[in-house]
């Protein structure tokens, strides 16, 4: 029994030794070094866009006489695109120039009915006034004089006719003129023009197909507005501004990097992913580049000379500004609650306050910590 309860303290001194060596022995860690030139960038991914884009069409329906461009071609502005079948349009246009001929016509008639009524007048005037010296004279008779007035006033009124057929037939005339206008232009609307310098991206029709107003023919961008949309987290996209520099990879490049700046910041948050679109112009790009081609950019937020940079996963309860790392101190490890500013794009966040003298955070979560255990600081962090 001796030899029993012997064995028994042994094994348990055993035990209580071995827990003391596993939980006080101390615990290697590495520890987040200042830094210096640090630069702050943001991640985000995106594609290659356009900002001027067009699915152009035409305004009226018909069937597609040709097609002069294809997808790929580059085109100048006012350059003829596609055609349509104007056969009836013409046919209209033809009618319309007929309808301002014979106003023209009807015009020059009625000027000239103008005219007559104006020397009648005239004449009946001077015979009147005659008659009316004549009477006064008693060398006419009344009668006479109230027939050559009546005379005056029907040419009088006559010639107000007159007037008002050459007012109605000019009125007819615009008429007339506007609806030419308006056959021509709807005439002019079966051409398709390039309204700018582009790059046709595709074609959506073929000759001899009936298309309706509105359908698009081609669709075309201007190159000089390629620029890159990209899409950032939410809880980053605090630091961004326009005019930031940044540097561009396209996946089918991925060995080359470019240069851009930011454009525009989209004032609308995207409701599902919770990510911000940014638009960047690139200074460097290729001159060929492809419509949604993915990209990625890391933007510029800023510089620090000097910083500690704490990487994500070694905080816990971290709410954007505030959370608890594990620090060592005077040879021990204890829990601390730090605040934070600017991220980076490597998954690391700035401290900015919190941080006891003296002590020093732990890269990442120490298996095995405990407040108070010793801690040891590796060389090779």
């Amino acid at each position: 029994m001796r030899r029993i309860w012997l064995t028994g303290i042994l094994l348990a001194a055993a035990a209580a030794a071995g827990f003391l060596f596993l939980t006080e022995r101390p615990l290697t860690v590495a520890v987040v070094q200042p830094e210096h030139d640090v630069a702050l960038r943001i991640y985000g991914l995106g594609t290659v866009e356009a900002r001027i884009l067009s699915r152009t069409g035409f305004e009226v329906g018909a069937a597609l006489a040709s097609l002069a461009a294809d997808a790929g071609d580059s085109v100048a502005r006012g350059q003829e695109l596609a055609v349509l079948h104007s056969a009836v349009q013409e046919a209209r246009v033809a009618r319309a120039q007929a309808a301002v001929a014979a106003n023209e016509a009807n015009l020059a008639k009625a000027e000239a009915a103008l005219v007559r009524a104006r020397v009648m007048l005239a004449q009946r005037e001077v015979a009147n006034r005659r008659l009316q010296n004549l009477v006064q004279r008693d060398v006419a008779s009344v009668q006479r004089a109230e027939e050559a007035q009546r005379d005056e006033d029907v040419a009088r009124a006559d010639l107000a006719v007159a007037e008002a057929d050459v007012a109605v037939i000019r009125a007819q005339s615009l008429d007339a003129a506007a609806a030419l206008r308006q056959e021509e232009a709807l005439l002019a609307h079966h051409r398709l023009l390039a309204p700018y310098d582009a790059l046709l991206v595709a074609r959506h029709a073929e000759t001899g197909a009936v298309v309706k107003a509105g359908d698009p023919i081609f669709t075309l961008i201007d190159p000089a507005t390629i620029w890159i949309q990209a899409y950032v987290d939410e809880e980053r996209a605090g630091q961004l501004a326009i005019g930031q520099p940044g540097t561009i990879r396209l996946r089918s490049q991925p060995s080359a990097e470019f240069h851009g700046t930011i454009a525009r910041i989209g004032i609308e948050s995207d409701r599902v992913n919770e990510e911000r679109r940014v638009w960047m112009t690139c200074a460097d790009c290729p001159a060929e580049m492809f419509l949604g081609e993915q990209a990625e950019v890391r933007i510029l937020t800023g510089t620090r000379t000097t910083a500690l940079m704490v990487p994500e996963v070694a905080i816990s309860g971290f709410d954007g500004h505030r959370g608890m790392v594990w620090t060592v101190q005077d040879g021990r490890l204890a829990r601390a609650e730090l605040t934070f500013g600017a991220r980076d794009d490597r998954g690391r966040v700035e401290v900015t306050g919190g941080l006891p003298e003296g002590a020093t955070i732990v890269a990442g979560p120490p298996k095995g910590a405990a407040e108070g255990r010793r801690g040891r600081i590796s060389e090779a962090p």
